[in-house]
C-alpha cells in the first residue's frame, strides 16, 4: 500500500511540476529567501528552542534538502556573491560583477526574474537590496525595496517583517482573480535575521538568554588565525567570546526569527483566503549560515558546517512529495529548478543543476561532492560523510568524520590512519578548484603564523554599539 501512495505522489509531481505544463496548470512561485539565516534555524530543522509553526508547517509538508550551500565569497559581504550567484545561475567566480567586462559581463535578460518572466509569470520583489545583487533585483517587474540594516530607526527595524508581509499581501489582494490572470513568481528578501537583531518586543520576550544553551562547539576563541578573524561581523562580540555575551546574541537572534515566521504566516493566510495555496510551490532558503559561538566564531566568513555557507533549504507546494534529502546541493541549483517550475528555457551559462530529478523520485543526488571557499584563505569540499578544510595562508588542514562528529569538533588530519583520505579529498578539491575557474593555490610558499593575538579590550563592543 505504502509503494502505491508513492508512486501516486511521484506521477503528481511529474505533471505539476513538469516543465511542458500547459500555462493553466503552472504553479505560483513563492520564494523566501531570509538574511543570514542558520541551517538549523526553525523548530523542524533541529532547534527545539525556536518558535516557527508556519515555517515548520512547510518542513511538515515539503522536501527538506539538509545538505545546502553557497558556494563561496571574495568578500566579507558573504550575502552578495550569494544571492548574485542564485540569480545568475553561476559559480562564484563566473558571477557577474560590477563595471566587469567580458568574460564576467552578463545579459540582463539572463538573470533569474527575466528568465521566469519570459515564460509568461507576474514577477515581483520585496525586500533587500543591499548586498543583494541590485542589477538582477531591476530586472523583476516591481522590486519594493526595504533594507533595514542601521539604516532606520529602532521601531523601524523592529518592523522590517511586517512591512514584508503588509506590502506581500497587498500585492496578492491586487491580483485579478480570473484563472486566466499570469501565475506570479515572488521573490521575497527579509533583512533578517541579520544584525542589528531588532525584533517587536513579544518576540524578544519569548527567548531568557539565561535559558538559550550554548552551541555544542562553543570555544572562548578560534584555535588558529583562519585568514579572517577580525571582520565586521567578528567584531560583534568580545574577545574571548563570553557564554553570557553569546546567550544574549542566540536569544536575539530567535526573536527576529520568530518574529519573521509570524508575518509569513499571515502570507500563508492569504495565500489560503485567495484559493491561490494549492498551486503555489514556496521556497525558503536562507543566503548564507552564521556562526554564533561556534569553534569562537560569530560570522559567515568560515567554512564550518555552523558556519557561513550551510544555509535552510525547504521545497513544500502542489506535487512535491513530503520527506528529506541528503543530497548535495547550491543555491544556484534554485535557477534552473525555478525554470523548471515555471516551464522556462533555461540560459545558456547556467551551471546549477535542476533539483526536479531529486523532487520526482527519478535521482537521489545532482552530484557526488560539495566544495566551499572564502577569499584566498579557506577551501573545503565534503561528501556524504567526510570534510576537509584548507586554510592555505596558515598552512592548516582540518579533517572531519561528519558521521560521528556533526559540529566538527575532532580534527583527524594528523592522524596516520587518515592520510589516504585526505590526499584523496585534497585531489578532489583541487579538481573541483579548477572545473569551478578557482585559481587560488592550496599551498604558498611562505605560510604566515598561525596564531592570533584578538584586537585591544573594548574593539568588539565599541563596534557592537556603531552596529546597532
Amino acid at each position: 500500500m505504502n509503494q502505491v501512495i508513492l508512486l501516486a505522489a511521484l506521477l503528481l509531481a511529474s505533471n505539476v511540476i513538469s516543465s511542458e505544463a500547459a500555462p493553466g496548470t503552472r504553479p505560483n512561485i513563492l520564494h523566501i529567501h531570509a538574511d543570514d539565516h542558520r541551517a538549523d534555524g526553525l523548530r523542524a530543522l533541529g532547534n527545539p528552542l525556536l518558535h516557527t509553526p508556519n515555517l515548520d508547517s512547510l518542513v511538515e509538508r515539503g522536501m527538506t534538502f539538509t545538505h545546502c550551500y553557497t558556494m563561496g565569497s571574495m568578500i566579507g559581504a558573504v550575502c552578495t556573491p550569494s544571492r548574485t550567484m542564485m540569480l545568475t545561475g553561476r559559480s562564484w567566480h563566473r558571477i557577474p560583477k560590477a563595471r566587469d567586462a567580458a568574460p564576467n559581463a552578463a545579459d540582463p535578460a539572463t538573470f533569474l526574474p527575466r528568465v521566469i518572466a519570459a515564460a509568461g509569470y507576474q514577477t515581483w520583489h520585496m525586500g533587500k537590496q543591499g548586498n543583494g545583487f541590485p542589477a538582477g533585483l531591476q530586472q523583476f517587474e516591481t522590486s519594493v525595496i526595504d533594507d533595514a540594516h542601521g539604516k532606520t530607526p529602532e521601531t523601524d527595524r523592529a518592523h522590517c517583517s511586517q512591512r514584508l508581509a503588509d506590502r506581500t499581501i497587498a500585492f496578492l489582494k491586487s491580483r485579478p482573480a480570473s484563472p486566466e490572470a499570469k501565475p506570479f513568481y515572488i521573490y521575497l528578501a527579509p533583512p533578517v535575521p541579520h544584525d542589528p537583531r531588532s525584533a517587536e518586543p513579544q518576540f524578544h520576550q519569548l527567548y531568557d538568554p539565561a535559558k538559550v544553551p550554548l552551541p555544542a562547539a562553543f570555544l572562548p576563541q578560534h584555535p588558529f588565525n583562519n585568514g579572517e578573524m577580525s571582520v565586521r561581523d567578528e567584531q560583534l562580540a568580545p574577545w574571548p567570546r563570553t557564554p553570557a555575551d553569546t546567550k544574549q546574541q542566540l536569544a536575539d537572534y530567535y526573536s527576529c526569527v520568530t518574529g519573521l515566521d509570524h508575518h509569513i504566516g499571515r502570507i500563508f493566510a492569504e495565500l489560503k483566503a485567495s484559493g491561490q495555496w494549492d498551486n503555489t510551490i514556496i521556497i525558503f532558503s536562507g543566503d548564507n549560515g552564521l556562526s554564533l559561538g561556534e569553534h569562537g566564531l560569530f560570522g559567515k566568513q568560515n567554512l564550518y558546517e555552523f558556519g557561513g555557507m550551510h544555509v535552510p533549504l525547504v521545497i513544500a507546494g502542489p506535487g512535491i512529495p513530503k520527506g528529506k534529502t541528503d543530497a548535495l546541493v547550491y543555491l544556484m541549483d534554485l535557477f534552473p529548478t525555478f525554470a523548471d517550475f515555471a516551464g522556462a528555457k533555461i540560459p545558456a551559462g547556467v551551471e546549477g543543476k535542476s533539483l526536479l530529478p531529486v523532487l520526482t523520485g527519478k535521482a537521489t543526488k545532482v552530484r557526488d561532492v560539495l566544495y566551499t571557499g572564502y577569499r584566498d584563505c579557506q577551501r573545503a569540499i565534503r561528501d556524504e560523510r567526510w570534510k576537509l578544510i584548507r586554510y592555505p595562508l596558515v598552512d592548516r588542514t582540518q579533517l572531519f568524520d561528519l558521521s560521528t562528529d556533526p559540529h566538527e569538533l575532532n580534527n583527524l588530519a594528523a592522524q596516520p590512519e587518515h592520510q589516504v583520505k585526505l590526499t584523496e579529498l585534497t585531489a578532489r578539491l583541487q579538481k573541483e578548484m579548477v572545473a569551478h575557474a578557482d585559481l587560488y593555490p592550496l599551498t604558498v610558499t611562505q605560510p604566515q603564523p598561525a596564531e592570533w593575538t584578538p584586537p585591544p579590550a573594548g574593539t568588539a563592543l565599541k563596534n557592537k554599539k556603531k552596529a546597532k
